[in-house]
């Protein structure tokens, strides 16, 4: 049986209200959630199927005055608009968003609300992004160029070095060049290094809690026995095509960065969900794996946030500065990015990678 043209209609508004990146939640006159669609559903950080019939409250526990704004609306049926409301979500999120709510009324269904919020903060999160990425591609140029203009006087002194010692008669004058040589290989290592993986990603399809797993009892095995790795993993998360290894390497270096500022004792977390409708700098993707690594650690000073991901650049004394770098371009391979938000007692690094290769600009 053909659809009328009605249902052809509601299916149509259905469809664009589904990709719309303005945030739509549905409630009825007790404010219990009937639908949330993607864009809501990541702002809000739960899934519809899994609140729908239980109250917003649940989700908004802090933000009583919110709640009762909207009770006032659907009981004078007037449209209520707020600017840059704050509103504290569970996850200890707090996001900056212009909401409007209009009052429905349904002689079969009884009175509802539709709320309507657009975040505003998440304008400055893509700018962020795009800052990132920007940030990542510019310090590779330079790092490649460098490289090129280090290595060619460097293979000429090792060469050197090589060739004179095959002169020299004297074994004790022989160990300097040895010296040369040693330390010219030496700096070839750290060039690498500071290059990071060069490779592209040999993809397959993998399970990300696999991964997770894998990169846990690595760390595990090396931190302190005060030190505790917590999982709090989202099973609907589909495979994703990665490469395996390349993924272990930069989760494991973001996790030992993690444990390194720890201690002796403290926790870390490992935490993943789902985000729908979801830009990484440019691209818009309709679904992303989200990746929280969280640690309870001093955290990290605010003057160095914004350089962790460039190479060398380490708070610690012992430490090279370029897990983190790395971590960043084996990521950014995968179409992701890894952003960092830290204050004393929380810090919280989130990798974010695409689970469909089909996406469009925003």
């Amino acid at each position: 049986m053909m659809k009328s043209a009605v249902q052809d209609k509601q299916d149509l508004g259905l469809g664009a209200v589904e990709n719309l990146s303005t945030a739509v939640v549905l409630l009825d006159e007790s404010l219990r959630i009937n639908y949330l669609n993607p864009a809501a559903e990541m702002l809000l950080g739960a899934s519809w199927r899994k609140v729908n019939g239980r109250p917003l409250a649940e989700l908004l526990p802090e933000s009583h005055d919110f709640l009762n704004t909207l009770l006032r609306c659907i009981d004078s049926g007037q449209t209520v608009t707020d600017r840059e409301l704050i509103l504290p979500m569970l996850d200890e999120r707090r996001v900056t968003v212009d909401c409007t709510a209009t009052a429905l009324s349904d002689g079969r269904q009884g009175r509802g609300l539709l709320v309507e919020m657009q975040q505003l903060d998440r304008h400055l999160r893509i700018a962020r992004e795009e800052h990132l990425l920007s940030q990542q591609q510019a310090t590779s140029a330079l790092l490649r160029g460098l490289a090129h203009e280090i290595r060619n006087p460097l293979g000429g002194l090792r060469g050197a070095a090589q060739l004179l010692e095959r002169e020299l008669d004297n074994a004790a004058l022989k160990e300097y060049t040895q010296v040369i040589t040693s330390e010219a290989d030496r700096l070839e290592g750290l060039l690498n290094r500071m290059l990071g993986p060069r490779g592209k990603p040999e993809r397959a399809s993998i399970n990300i809690h696999q991964v997770l797993e894998r990169v846990r009892m690595l760390v595990q095995a090396e931190v302190p026995p005060g030190v505790h790795i917590l999982t709090n993993y989202d099973p609907s998360i589909p495979q994703l095509e990665a490469d395996h290894d390349q993924l272990i390497q930069a989760l494991l270096n973001i996790a030992r960065n993690a444990a390194q500022a720890l201690s002796e004792s403290g926790q870390i977390k490992f935490q993943t969900r789902i985000e729908r409708q979801f830009t990484i700098g440019t691209t818009r993707h309709r679904l992303v794996a989200r990746i929280d690594i969280i640690d309870d650690g001093p955290g990290i000073p605010a003057t160095m946030i914004e350089q962790i991901f460039y190479p060398m650049v380490t708070g610690r004394e012992e430490g090279s500065g370029l897990g983190l770098s790395i971590a960043q371009s084996l990521i950014n391979q995968h179409g992701g990015l890894v952003e960092c938000n830290s204050r004393p007692g929380h810090t919280e690094f989130t990798v974010r990678l695409p689970l469909e290769v089909e996406s469009s600009n925003e």
